[in-house]
């Protein structure tokens, strides 16, 4: 310091460079001690740093070891869980094979069940067909057997034999083995009971046929005396002859008055025979001039063919209930159609001079659909009988021949409408006579006896209904082509002849009911007195030859009977025309 003065005094400036020395060892001394701190922090964040890494080591080990421990734990739950589940798996499949087992036992079962069912139906299926061609058989017999029991010409000059009764009877037997019949034909096999009763049935027929056939040999041997006899009286005197012819017309006489009171005719006279022969013989000749166009291959004249048979069904088809302007528009196609002029239908003129035999053609197809229409839509809807009635009447009085062709499939398809109950004749197989009777065959199956019945019904209501309706709108109005008069002559035949199982008392009251009140104003008493005859005298008959099981059209016809007798009324049947549609 005193070296400071003294530089100070002696050198002025001196001072300031003390100064400035002062300031660098201080700066010098501020250095190293921070060289010092520095390299204490240093080893101090060395230290730390170390220390820090050594505990992130163990941090990192922890987490090892915790990682570890907890994939130990979480493989042993799932080796637990593995077991566990292979357990249940394998406790399932024991399950499992015990419900197949089980299952199995019962598909074995069902099988078993099935094939024992399976032979039971087979053997049922065996049995029924034996049943049925069993029954088949004996209607045969039966009905050929029936066949011996007509009077034939040797045997009906002998006044001593009646074949009345034997008649009536054989009629009952086949009634109730064609009650059968049909039921079975109807997809069902006959039971036991019905071949009991169709078995009986025939027992009994035959023992009708021997009884008559020992009766007819006892009149022929009657006979054959009697005739020994009048050649020994010849040989006597010419008084004695004359007193035994006598006797003879006397006992002819007897036996007619007898025929008359006790039995009715088994079929149609003969003049009504020749009649119902003479419209089919018409109506085969018109199919058969038709031939070449029904017939046809070429595509021309078989669409010609198919457009004149819709111009010719299509406006029959749409008559139903319908009246006023629709049901004329009707008729006048159809009689556009008749007249060779043009007619349009589904969208195309055709006329029936396109073709040398096309009137032939729309005029056999006509009919035959009026047929049908009574057949099916008559047979369904009652009421549709009045409209395709007066459509059938009229155009029957503008074209005769339409009517005879009416009249021919009609009569076909419904022989009860002339009335005529066919024979069976030799040769004739059984559905072949069951087709002439009016019986639906398809496939050798008969239809059942309501399906038929419905359709003979159908068809006897529009007969009924044509014979009392007109067509109003026509110019001319002549007499009815086909009137009641031919309606009371159809009444008539049918009381002269013997009734049919469930067929006559089903016609019966459908006729009435359609036109009984027309007949009543037209014959008024001579009408209740046939009335009458029929509820007294022809009804029992009705009653004897039907079954128990067939009483249904009896009691309807029974009911009717007593109702109009009760009242002196027969209602107006239910027709949405006017009355001038019945101005017969």
């Amino acid at each position: 310091h005193h070296r400071n003065k003294f530089y100070c005094s002696v050198y002025p400036n001196i001072k300031q460079l003390l100064s400035l020395m002062h300031v660098m060892h201080v700066c010098v001394l501020s250095q190293v001690e921070l060289s010092l701190r520095l390299e204490q922090q240093e080893r101090l964040v060395a230290t730390v740093s170390s220390c820090e890494s050594e505990q992130l080591k163990r941090f990192e080990e922890l987490m090892e070891l915790k990682q570890r421990q907890e994939y130990q734990s979480m493989r042993d739950m799932m080796e637990k869980e593995t077991q566990e589940s292979l357990g249940r798996q394998e406790k399932l499949r024991e399950e499992h094979r015990h419900r197949m087992k089980i299952l199995n036992l019962r598909l074995r079962e069902a099988e078993q069940q099935r094939l024992r069912e399976a032979e039971l139906e087979r053997q049922r299926q065996v049995e029924g067909r034996e049943r049925h061609r069993a029954i088949n058989a004996i209607q045969e017999e039966v009905l050929q057997l029936n066949q011996l029991l007509q009077p034939r010409p040797s045997t009906q000059t002998d006044p001593a034999l009646d074949h009345t009764p034997y008649i009536t009877r054989g009629n009952q037997l086949c009634s109730q083995v064609s009650d059968v019949v049909p039921a079975s034909a109807d997809g069902q096999f006959p039971s036991v009971e019905d071949l009991t009763v169709a078995e009986r049935a025939l027992q009994e027929m035959r023992s009708l046929v021997r009884n008559l056939q020992g009766e007819e040999a006892q009149a022929a041997e009657r006979k054959r005396k009697e005739q020994d006899e009048e050649e020994e009286k010849k040989k006597r005197h010419e008084e004695l002859k004359a007193q035994q012819e006598e006797q003879k017309k006397t006992a002819a006489r007897s036996a007619k008055e007898k025929a008359k009171k006790e039995g009715l005719q088994t079929g149609a006279d003969e003049s009504t025979l020749k009649w119902y022969s003479a419209l089919q013989d018409a109506a085969n000749q018109c199919a058969q001039a038709c031939d070449e166009l029904s017939r046809a291959k070429d595509t021309q004249t078989k669409k010609l063919k198919m457009e004149l048979q819709k111009a010719a069904t299509t406006p029959v088809s749409q008559i139903a209930n319908i009246s006023g302007a629709p049901l004329k528009e009707a008729f006048e196609k159809i009689d556009k159609l008749l007249s060779s002029r043009p007619v349009t239908s589904a969208g195309k003129t055709v006329s029936a001079s396109q073709h040398p035999q096309g009137l032939e053609f729309v005029s056999y197809k006509l009919a035959e659909k009026f047929v049908k229409q009574g057949e099916e839509e008559v047979a369904s809807n009652h009421s549709a009988a009045f409209p395709i009635a007066a459509v059938a009447s009229g155009i029957w009085e503008l074209h005769p021949k339409i009517g005879e062709l009416i009249l021919a499939h009609l009569h076909k398809k419904c022989p009860y409408a002339v009335p005529h109950y066919p024979p069976m004749e030799r040769g004739t197989s059984v559905e072949d006579y069951q087709k002439i009777l009016g019986y639906r065959v398809d496939d050798s199956k008969v239809e059942g006896q309501d399906s038929f019945l419905k359709r003979m019904s159908g068809m006897i209501r529009l007969y009924a209904a044509i014979i009392q309706m007109r067509w109003p709108y026509t110019g001319k109005q002549g007499p009815h082509p086909h009137g009641l008069n031919h309606g009371w002559r159809w009444l008539a035949q049918i009381l002269n002849m013997e009734p049919l199982a469930d067929i006559t008392a089903t016609i019966l009251f459908d006729f009435l009911e359609v036109c009984g009140n027309a007949l009543m104003k037209l014959y008024r008493g001579q009408f209740w007195k046939l009335i009458l005859l029929i509820y007294e005298e022809y009804f029992p008959r009705i009653e004897a030859v039907t079954s128990t099981g067939q009483m249904g059209s009896v009691t309807r016809l029974k009911q009717f009977l007593e109702t109009s007798l009760r009242t002196k009324q027969i209602p107006v049947p239910k027709c949405e025309l006017g009355s001038a549609f019945f101005k017969s």
